[in-house]
């Protein structure tokens, strides 16, 4: 934001006072960190852990343990491309100019080969250790992150949809190692993932809308400056996700007890999204968006903990 004329003539007549900062510094671990997304990249394990640990009958820690792993390097590869292919646009924005490519800590090369030496070898290990089909899911998440989600930001708001379905595939390939198939569980697990996905992303767009507008991102829908199309769509996919989260029960995939428990979670989720709705300020957008991340950690250990 560029100060006021106001601004400038009070700095002006102020008294000189030079404030030192210390420089920020960086290191290699950190920018790997930082490239592979790793609280992003947390989040993905944690999902396709719940996965693997609803759909099985019994824990193989063995089996558990490498379907984790070969995920964690597919997820990082998606990561680490995304920002490849975003590195111009990055720069663009406060909260990610800092970041390697952008701020010129690492060359666009090296994290191109990066990214795909990641992807490969996810899902080569995927294919040999776990299952062909975790490896055909975790690819599929990969390309459509990679290949149709990222250029799509910057040509339709349609991006948030497509980003929520390769968001919503990793719980999948927990199940599908667990039961060596896909099942009703499987699509419980998408649906809660996808519907999930959607109010939190929706407000988090709406909190940075000028800067995505700024780099070119259409993360809204064409005209919704005022939000009420994004906070609609946010309380009716949060409707849409109390009626997914009942499905175990209903299914005899979970047993009673897990019901009233995850309603209690959706209630919080709605209430917060009908906020949103009705307000349509930065603080209603924050509260559904915080609400949002405490609400997934609940529900997936409810899933694991209350499994039949």
């Amino acid at each position: 934001m560029k100060p006021t004329e106001a601004t400038v003539a009070t700095v002006a007549e102020a008294p000189a006072i030079i404030a030192i900062e210390a420089p920020q510094t960086y290191t290699l671990l950190g920018d790997f960190v930082m490239l592979t997304k790793a609280r992003l990249t947390t989040l993905v394990l944690i999902t396709t852990a719940v996965g693997y640990l609803f759909g099985c009958a019994r824990v193989d820690w063995f089996l558990f343990f490498r379907v984790i792993f070969g995920t964690a390097f597919v997820a990082a590869s998606a990561s680490v491309l995304n920002q490849y292919l975003e590195r111009h646009v990055d720069r663009l924005m406060r909260r990610t100019k800092d970041r390697p490519l952008p701020a010129g800590r690492m060359s666009p090369g090296t994290a191109l080969g990066l990214g795909a030496l990641l992807g490969v070898a996810g899902i080569i290990y995927l294919a040999n250790r776990v299952s062909p089909l975790c490896a055909v899911l975790a690819g599929g998440t990969l390309a459509i992150y990679v290949l149709i989600y990222t250029p799509l930001k910057r040509k339709s708001a349609w991006c948030v949809t497509v980003g929520a379905i390769s968001g919503a595939i990793p719980p999948v390939v927990g199940w599908a190692a667990a039961t060596g198939r896909l099942g009703a569980g499987a699509w419980i697990l998408f649906g809660i993932l996808f519907f999930w996905q959607m109010p939190h992303f929706l407000a988090l767009a709406w909190m940075y809308r000028d800067e995505y507008a700024q780099a070119g991102f259409f993360m809204l829908r064409p005209g919704d400056i005022a939000g009420a199309k994004a906070a609609a769509e946010s309380l009716l996919c949060a409707i849409a996700l109390t009626a997914v989260t009942l499905l175990p029960v209903l299914l005899h995939l979970a047993h009673f007890i897990y019901a009233p428990a995850a309603l209690v979670c959706d209630a919080g989720l709605l209430v917060c999204a009908s906020l949103f709705l009705a307000q349509r300020n930065r603080d209603s957008a924050r509260r559904l968006f915080l609400s949002s991340i405490l609400y997934l950690p609940l529900v997936m250990m409810l899933l694991a903990v209350f499994r039949r």
